[in-house]
């Protein structure tokens, strides 16, 4: 069993990289763009073409292990940009730990490859509002292929006392989101690094993902929406496995279990039973996920500003 990370990429995730040469036009803004390519080849070198020349400090791409072809001859083509290349399964909140880890700027624009192609639109302008905002996230409005307005505005619920999340396509700028949807967002790389990540002991790329910003809020980060900042997909919509798994089970354990009390959260000892109860671990598996879970929260325990009761029920006031 892997424990919890306590800092920023304590996992060392063996790669290669290529490219990363000074950029020959100017830098415009304290940004960099890192891409997370999950479409392979297909739209490689309009995304390439498209973000050169918008004034970005560096361009990261970040390959998954199965999509890293010809990039010996790309990162000749294009000599500026970075490529990222695991040598092991990574998920999406792996590849952006990759990405934040080799940004030298303050700030990271995170894209899917199939949200930055010939409908990309980022300029320096909009840069300085989301900058102003000082949240540890800004989304986009996301648009399908079509231009169907995708939802993007998620709120945190308990229905049955299970937790959900809701979502709606009502939005303005400074609207506050539970999350970014396909982690499409502008964020700022010291709150993310502070925040420690993404867990990669949470292998669901949803679960990551939920886990990463329900500790944002638990811990006293914002994420909001800026309508003036919106986003394209070239093809497909993806879809998201929210099953309920092993993932879930870390993911519950380091966010909805904390209970804050004045100063700080802890997890009581009592908790083990609800804990057990929803898990279909054996009795010795689920000592050591609350017990791994317990020491992490005693570490963070001052970092806590609520707990998920207070976050979940004072969202509506939160949210104005």
């Amino acid at each position: 069993m892997n424990t919890i990370p306590l800092i920023f990429n304590q996992r060392a995730i063996d790669r290669t990289v290529l490219g990363g040469a000074e950029n020959e036009g100017p830098v415009s803004m304290p940004v960099s763009c890192i891409i997370l390519n999950r479409s392979g080849n297909q739209y490689r070198n309009l995304v390439f073409d498209t973000l050169a020349g918008r004034g970005f400090e560096k361009i990261i791409c970040v390959e998954s292990n199965d999509s890293s072809k010809n990039l010996d001859e790309l990162s000749l083509q294009y000599p500026t940009i970075k490529f990222l290349i695991p040598h092991e399964e990574v998920t999406p909140g792996d590849m952006i730990n990759l990405g934040i880890a080799e940004c030298t700027s303050p700030y990271a624009l995170v894209v899917q490859d199939d949200l930055c192609t010939q409908d990309f639109q980022f300029s320096a302008n909009v840069a300085q509002k989301l900058v102003e905002k000082d949240c540890f996230c800004v989304c986009p409005r996301l648009f399908s292929s079509t231009l169907q307005v995708l939802p993007v505005h998620f709120m945190p619920n308990v229905k049955k006392s299970e937790f959900t999340l809701d979502s709606s396509l009502s939005m303005a700028t400074g609207t506050k989101t539970f999350y970014a949807s396909d982690w499409a967002g502008f964020y700022n790389k010291e709150k993310f690094m502070q925040l420690g990540g993404a867990d990669y002991t949470i292998t669901s790329p949803y679960w990551q993902k939920i886990d990463l910003f329900f500790r944002s809020w638990l811990w006293g980060e914002t994420t909001c929406i800026d309508t003036s900042f919106s986003l394209t997909y070239s093809g497909s919509l993806p879809e998201e496995n929210q099953t309920v798994d092993h993932s879930y089970l870390r993911f519950y354990l380091k966010n909805l279990l904390p209970e804050y009390r004045t100063d700080h959260a802890e997890i009581p000892a009592s908790s083990f039973f609800a804990f057990k109860s929803r898990s279909a671990c054996s009795l010795r598996d689920a000592i050591a996920l609350f017990g791994d879970a317990r020491s992490w929260t005693e570490k963070n325990m001052y970092r806590f500003k609520v707990d998920a009761v207070q976050l979940i029920q004072g969202w509506e006031k939160l949210g104005d």
